[in-house]
């Protein structure tokens, strides 16, 4: 896990999910991931929306041409863990297809105009996942 993930981690735990600096103000959340190759623990942090009882997030990488390594570990094992705020619950997540993959896009690119951005920034279509409580 990179230096940079273990601050925002230690943070957003510290402060009952809140993290400032360039993540002021955003709703962010800690997806554990076992890894697609390796098998191990993993924990991503992760901008989020809620659309009614699911936890949405995207998996931007911010704009770059490749999907980011935790993507690649819930395709391949569904069953995760997220820390939101304080509470820590399982979910299922559910990678979207289209249509929905864009509605739901554009209600994250509403909240966070940063992932339009992104979205411009890229060729491949930027995946969006469903947390849904298990």
């Amino acid at each position: 896990m990179s230096d940079f993930n273990k601050k925002i981690i230690k943070e957003f735990r510290a402060n009952k999910g809140v993290v400032g600096g360039m993540f002021e103000g955003m709703s962010l959340l800690l997806v554990h991931t076992t890894g697609a190759k390796s098998g191990q623990l993993r924990i991503n942090p992760t901008a989020y929306i809620k659309d009614g009882d699911n936890l949405i997030i995207a998996a931007s990488k911010g704009g770059a041409d490749s999907h980011p390594d935790w993507y690649h570990n819930l395709v391949a094992n569904p069953q995760v863990i997220v820390e939101v705020g304080s509470e820590t619950i399982s979910a299922m997540a559910e990678v979207t297809a289209e249509p929905e993959r864009s509605e739901l896009f554009m209600k994250v690119a509403g909240k966070y105009p940063m992932f339009a951005v992104y979205e411009k920034k890229t060729d491949r279509k930027i995946p969006v996942i469903k947390l849904i409580r298990s």
